[in-house]
């Protein structure tokens, strides 16, 4: 089979590669329909995650068709077409009897394209699929159940429900990225009194608005906290979502919140950030942080099928497997490409 394997920091190629196999009972193996690009993926590229080594095949999010299952396998079968999570679940450890299946013990949590070989390829192992994976329903399409691996539940979940919104709140969000949308899209559930979209791309904040901001601030050109206190009477944001990953973003998001407010930050940061005590303390800030679990995925599919949801709307460019090159240069360069959520379909 082909997959785009990681070669070390800056590097990547669309390989030729041994196919995987089933190595434990609870392993199925499946053909990948569609998978997207992640910004931990260009994280990873950078050299941020170290624990990716050379070698590795890229990529945690897929949708795909089982054709191999262990003899474990209980509620999966050939054939059958799956979301792929980017959180595995060994189902039987402590956190995951908690539903924090990111911090797994028993060998799940963040694996694919971190400690295992990842999705982006034509055929990927799944370990403990019983409680790793999703069946797609039928009026939820391919691209549809794509965005639940990763970014809508990561922005719920780490976001929205971590930073605790609740409606007539004035909610900021700091970057209009995949992630930032994600945020926008899931917040306004909870009927916010405002969003606030904060980023330095107009078509980002273009995008922010039609998925549901009624405020976008370019950073660049405007002070976004003269913005969010005219709008709140000079308190500030009842709840700061970074979406970024960038120490200033941190600390953007930290000086917007009012007092009593609070700080939920998605970002994956590859550099440290200042935690500025000596002014939070006396301010009564919560901040939070954290790897998604994934626990609302069947949640956020019944809000896609009764069209409380739509996240193809996050969707910019299409690619196949064999121009996965493209792909990652549109995605990796998105201020000029105006990408958000590329899908890289198999070519068959």
């Amino acid at each position: 089979m082909r997959a785009m394997v990681f070669h070390g920091p800056g590097q990547k190629s669309w390989d030729e590669v041994p196919d995987p196999v089933i190595e434990s009972p609870t392993d199925a193996i499946v053909r990948v329909d569609a998978v997207t690009i992640c910004g931990t993926d260009l994280h990873i590229l950078k050299g941020d995650v170290p624990e990716f080594t050379p070698g590795r095949i890229l990529g945690h999010e897929a949708v795909g068709t089982i054709v191999a299952v262990g003899s474990g396998v209980r509620t999966r079968h050939v054939g059958e077409r799956v979301l792929l999570s980017c959180i595995s679940s060994c189902g039987a450890c402590r956190f995951c009897r908690e539903g924090r299946y990111g911090q797994c013990l028993g060998g799940g949590g963040w694996i694919f394209g971190h400690l295992i070989d990842g999705t982006q390829a034509e055929l990927v192992r799944v370990p403990f699929v019983d409680t790793s994976s999703y069946p797609i329903p039928e009026s939820i399409t391919d691209e549809q159940m794509l965005m639940l691996a990763d970014i809508l539940p990561t922005s719920y979940e780490v976001g929205v429900l971590n930073g605790t919104v609740t409606p007539g709140d004035t909610v900021a969000i700091i970057g209009a990225g995949p992630i930032g949308l994600a945020a926008i899209a899931t917040a306004n559930l909870y009927s916010p009194g405002h969003i606030v979209a904060i980023d330095l791309a107009d078509s980002r904040l273009q995008a922010a608005r039609k998925i549901g901001a009624d405020v976008i601030v370019n950073s660049g050109r405007d002070n976004p906290l003269d913005i969010v206190r005219e709008l709140t009477g000079g308190l500030g944001a009842d709840v700061s979502i970074e979406a970024v990953g960038i120490p200033e973003t941190f600390e953007t998001a930290v000086e917007l919140a009012r007092a009593g407010g609070h700080v939920a930050n998605i970002g994956v940061h590859g550099k440290p950030a200042t935690l500025h005590l000596e002014n939070i303390w006396i301010r009564d800030l919560t901040i939070t942080t954290g790897l998604v679990d994934t626990y609302s995925i069947p949640r956020l599919i019944r809000l896609i099928e009764s069209g409380r949801l739509d996240p193809s709307a996050m969707i910019t460019h299409h690619y196949r497997m064999n121009e996965f090159a493209s792909a990652y240069e549109t995605f990796a360069n998105a201020g000029e490409t105006g990408a958000l959520k590329v899908v890289v379909a198999a070519d068959r």
